[in-house]
């Protein structure tokens, strides 16, 4: 039986895979690769980026299936059925372009398909409807969360205690809710933060890749330089993913 193959890559630097996972994207006969183009028309960056890293990593030309990712709602309000809705367009989309190709398929996930990703429960999807029949196959990847710590020098939690991870959208729902060491994914602005002037804070962006930045110290004293490093990353790159941990102050 033919295998999907979800492959995390790392944080987006060129030497983040793993053996496992570069043995595994040499296996496969074909990557579907999703094309998020921009209002403007101009080519989505990332896409470049994992051509760039199967360049580095294959031992032959890659034959890659560009599907274009359909538009999300991204209101506040109404969030889960627009979540809802994307992953079933997403998953019209693979599907379609799984039938249409033969042979084991790779799908390039950013850091770890553990890690706020939906690939697995998409794909979950697909094999569902019963047209399409594979085996999925998850190698993990080296995720930002990681980096970050490692870029840092740091640990992600104090001595037996816990980590909270978690999305800037619930950031506050953490906070209110008594967490007091958090990681925090998926930012689409730094505004969460602007109340949080007194914790410690270790951010990163674009980790593993040139345009990395790393900002640290207390939340009020460096949010500046985050927004100008944030600001620099996503002009030089193109696309900026940042992820940082917060930690209360009193137990920093």
């Amino acid at each position: 039986m033919r295998r999907i193959r979800i492959i995390g890559i790392g944080s987006g630097g060129l030497d983040q895979l793993s053996v496992e996972a570069v043995r595994a994207m040499n296996e496969v006969d074909f990557f579907v690769v999703t094309d998020k183009v921009k209002k403007d028309g101009s080519p989505d960056p990332l896409v470049a980026a994992r051509t760039e890293l199967l360049d580095r990593h294959l031992d032959h030309e890659p034959t890659l299936v560009v599907v274009t990712d359909p538009e999300r709602d991204r209101q506040p309000s109404g969030y889960d059925a627009a979540i809802s809705d994307w992953h079933e367009a997403r998953a019209n989309l693979w599907e379609k372009a799984l039938l249409k190709n033969d042979g084991d398929a790779g799908f390039l996930v950013w850091g770890d398909p553990a890690f706020y990703d939906s690939t697995i429960r998409i794909i979950e999807s697909v094999l569902e409807r019963g047209k399409v029949r594979a085996e999925i196959d998850v190698v993990p990847g080296i995720s930002s969360l990681q980096v970050l710590a490692a870029r840092h020098h740091i640990v992600l939690h104090e001595v037996g205690l816990p980590v909270h991870v978690t999305t800037g959208r619930r950031l506050h729902e953490a906070v209110n809710s008594g967490q007091d060491n958090i990681v925090v994914m998926l930012n689409r602005s730094l505004e969460p933060l602007e109340s949080l002037g007194e914790w410690q804070i270790w951010w990163g962006a674009n980790l593993g890749t040139p345009t990395e930045q790393l900002v640290s110290g207390r939340v009020a004293d460096v949010l500046p330089a985050i927004e100008a490093a944030r600001a620099a990353v996503k002009e030089s790159a193109g696309w900026v993913m940042d992820v940082y941990l917060l930690r209360r102050s009193d137990t920093a």
